[in-house]
This record gives structure tokens, C-alpha cells and sequence, in this order.
């Protein structure tokens, strides 16, 4: 496996080129670039430049729409629902997440629930712009059905990230950003190009059998909740996941469980639609609607130094604080660079080639 290390302005106006061709306007594409670009300086590959493809298919399907009429559907003070008319999640997400930080600066806290949108990027970008305020950000949203409840071999539930955010003082900000299954889709997909088996008790096949395969879910199979199995807590992962569906969607008016479209444009949405698009769920809740903000962060602060001082099994491991690996990555490579799978290189170069605009070199 080969990587080539690109600079973040380099892939910045790469990503920008892309969604102007889509025909998005300058603020939406910048924006939409900064979720992707941030996902990678964050260590989050399999959500970032790698994705463009993905996004161009929907949209070249007619399942994105470039330039949307983004607007609040539904509203009370502290609530609202958004109708994102079908476009990139990379962009609904955050317009959400302003309505929300807007309502909470008002009156403490603002929850916004989201329809008729599309994959929107890492959960993690969406959260930290409620922490750039002095505020608690809470993100999550449906996704594909690849997940199979505890007990069954049928895909019902995506991976259905969700995100906490939380401002600190002098340390970065504590993030838990997961997945809901017991891996995220990006991470067979990075296996599967690095053509290696991935760990047992990620994925099953299409008859309910573990297995190491990456390639699983082209066979029928299916990933699992987090936790695994019963006897390892899937029950909990299962129930994380149906938390996340319903607030992003069943809430909004969104397609929930497996009618929740495709993000591979080769695969039709349901002809029997119960919603429109996929949902998220965004939140934000200032900390002085609590406590005062210095306290709290002063004793987040010290939070995250007991943590950090536990005893551990083994000596050369450390605990590691919730964001801290990410926060790592990106203050690395934004002055190393941020490297890119040859695999994805080509792809994207092959992309640029078939937009007419200039390759990633």
C-alpha cells in the first residue's frame, strides 16, 4: 500500500474544482470542502477526499441536488426541522447546526432534525461548531442500511454515527465521534484496498456466520452492531443505532431503517420511499445554561488529566482521551502534509479527467 502526501491547500482547491463542476455555488463548495479536507487532516481517510467520487455519482444519478433551497419546515423556540432539498449533506449539516447554535445562544439550547439530505461527511466537523462557541455539540445521522439488528441476517440500521463534543480549557476539545456498528463502512472499504481481512466481529455473511472477509457485504452479508454479538453487548450497539435513526429520521420525516437511500449510486433508492433523503440530528447547548463556562472547562480540565494519569496494563500505553488521536493527526499534518492511497489518487485524477479540471499532483 502506497501513499502519496499532498499539501492541504493542494487538496483544498482540488475538492473546491469538484463541487464548483457539480455546479455548486462558491459558499457551498468551500464549505462542503472543509468537511471533507477537515475529515482528512483529522485521520479520518474514509470519509474525506475519498468520498468526491461518491458524491459526483449521486449527483450525475440526479439524487444530489447542487444548489438547494435549504429551509426550516417546522419551528418552535428551541426546535426546528429542515428540509435540505436533496442536497450534500456537507452542507445541510452545518446550515442545521447554525440554527441550533443560534436557538441555544438565545435560550440555552437548540435541536434541529433534518430531512431530504444526503451523507454529510464526519459527524465530528458538525459537533466542533457548537465547541467553537463555548457550547456542548451533539451530531449524528442515519446512513444505509448495512447493519443487522442483534439476531438477525437482514441489513436494517446504517452505521449511524453520532458525535459529543465538549470544550475544554487548556487541552482540546473531548470529542466522541463513533459509529454505532462495530466498524464504520470506511474502514472494509480502506481493507479492501489495502487487500487485507479485516478483525472478527465486524461483519457477518448473508447467513449470520462471522467472518474476516472485507468483501462481505458485496456477498450478501452484512456488518454488525457495535458490540458484535449478544454475549458482547450488541444489544446496546443495536440500540445506539435505532436511537440515531429515529432522531434523525423518524423524527424529520426522513427515510428510516432500510428504506434509507444508497450512498453507492449504483444501487436504486426504495421504490416505496417512507421519507425523503436521509436525516440527521444536530444540538447545541451552551455551558453556561449550567454551570458557569471557565468552571466547567477548568474541571473538564482536570477530567482529562486524571484520565490521562491512570494506571494502565502496560506501562508503554497510554489512556487516551476521547478526540485526542484526531487533534494529533491534524496538528501534524498540517505541516507535514496529508497523505493519500495511491488507489484513491488514481481515482481522483481519473475523476479530474472526466470533469475536464486539473489532477492532484
Amino acid at each position: 500500500m502506497n501513499f502519496i502526501t499532498f499539501t492541504e491547500n493542494n487538496l483544498r482547491d482540488f475538492t473546491y474544482n469538484v463541487f464548483k463542476k457539480m455546479g455548486c455555488s462558491d459558499e457551498h463548495a468551500v464549505l462542503a470542502t472543509d468537511v471533507l479536507v477537515r475529515s482528512d487532516l483529522r485521520g479520518i481517510d474514509s470519509h474525506g477526499v475519498a468520498r468526491l467520487s461518491g458524491y459526483v455519482r449521486l449527483w450525475e444519478k440526479k439524487r444530489i441536488n447542487a444548489t438547494p433551497n435549504i429551509k426550516i419546515i417546522h419551528e418552535t423556540p428551541t426546535t426546528a426541522t429542515v428540509d435540505g432539498d436533496a442536497g450534500l449533506g456537507l452542507v445541510v449539516a452545518p446550515f442545521a447546526m447554525k440554527i441550533a447554535i443560534e436557538k441555544a445562544e438565545k435560550y440555552g439550547s437548540g435541536w434541529v432534525s433534518v430531512k431530504n439530505s444526503n451523507h454529510f461527511g464526519i459527524a465530528g466537523y458538525h459537533a466542533l461548531m457548537a465547541v467553537e462557541q463555548d457550547m456542548i455539540g451533539i451530531s449524528m445521522t442515519n446512513a444505509s442500511p448495512l447493519v443487522a439488528p442483534t439476531y438477525s441476517s437482514e441489513r436494517l440500521l446504517g452505521t449511524n454515527p453520532m458525535c459529543y463534543a465538549f470544550p475544554a480549557g487548556k487541552y482540546p476539545p473531548v470529542i466522541i465521534d463513533m459509529a454505532t456498528a462495530a466498524a464504520a463502512n470506511g474502514k472494509l472499504e480502506i481493507a479492501q484496498r489495502a487487500n487485507k481481512s479485516i478483525p472478527d466481529g465486524w461483519v457477518q455473511d448473508k447467513n449470520g456466520e462471522s467472518s474476516i472477509n472485507p468483501n462481505e457485504l458485496k456477498n450478501g452479508g452484512s456488518l454488525l452492531p457495535l458490540g458484535s454479538d449478544k454475549d458482547h453487548g450488541s444489544h446496546k450497539g443495536y440500540g445506539l443505532g435505532a436511537t440515531v435513526d429515529i432522531l434523525s429520521a423518524v423524527l424529520s420525516g426522513a427515510n428510516y431503517g432500510p428504506w434509507v437511500p444508497p450512498f453507492v449510486a449504483f444501487l436504486e433508492p426504495s421504490a416505496n420511499p417512507v421519507g425523503e433523503g436521509l436525516g440527521h440530528f444536530l444540538g447545541a447547548m451552551r455551558v453556561d445554561g449550567f454551570r458557569p463556562k471557565e468552571d466547567f472547562k477548568n474541571h473538564l480540565d482536570n477530567w482529562v488529566e486524571r484520565f490521562k494519569s491512570a494506571e494502565t496494563v502496560d506501562p508503554e500505553k497510554k489512556v487516551i482521551i476521547p478526540g485526542e488521536p484526531e487533534h494529533e493527526f491534524e496538528t501534524e499534518r498540517k505541516i507535514s502534509g496529508i497523505p493519500i492511497i495511491d488507489v484513491v489518487v488514481k481515482d481522483l485524477n481519473e475523476l479530474a479527467e472526466k470533469l475536464g479540471i486539473k489532477s492532484l499532483s
